[in-house]
């Protein structure tokens, strides 16, 4: 968990409100993960997170959510990730992006993406369903990913398509 925390430092260099979101993130996920007795007393903290983080800030990503080391942040105003969704290592989220469940004909929802390692997702990207995104891929910014991707590649559009294959 700590070395997760100084990763998330390292690749938020210069970017003071990425280091603080991501900080508060982690600590808050260790808060969670507590023996039960522990979490007790440290609720007061999640709540805390809860306000500051997705209310005042417009940051949603749940403490439960799974995301690797190293991720980036930049702006993060209007981020919203679903706490099911899985964020692979080195991947990089900028504002007004967000990652979710879909709403199925039959009333359930899907579950939520699966993104791979080294995935930078550009701005106002949309990215629901049980998809995959694959390793070392690139989403140009007010992308719509409704199908999985397949790895080293970058992708855009409405809906989001290969632009150009990465060697």
């Amino acid at each position: 968990m700590f070395n997760y925390l100084f990763q998330d430092w390292k690749a938020n260099k210069s970017n003071i409100k990425g280091r603080l979101v991501l900080i508060s993130f982690r600590l808050a996920q260790l808060c969670r993960r507590s023996p039960k007795p522990l979490m007790l007393i440290l609720i007061p903290y999640l709540i805390f997170y809860r306000v500051i983080f997705e209310w005042i800030l417009g940051i949603e990503l749940p403490w439960n959510t799974r995301i690797g080391s190293g991720l980036k942040l930049y702006h993060g105003q209007g981020l919203v990730v679903n706490d099911h969704s899985i964020i692979g290592a080195n991947c990089t989220l900028r504002h007004n992006t967000t990652i979710g469940h879909k709403e199925l004909a039959n009333g359930e929802y899907s579950d939520s993406p699966k993104i791979g390692d080294n995935v930078d997702i550009g701005s106002n990207v949309v990215i629901i369903g049980a998809i995959e995104i694959g390793d070392n891929v690139k989403i140009g910014a007010g992308s719509v990913v409704v199908k999985s991707l397949e790895e080293n590649g970058i992708y855009a559009g409405n809906p989001a398509r290969l632009i150009k294959k990465i060697i």
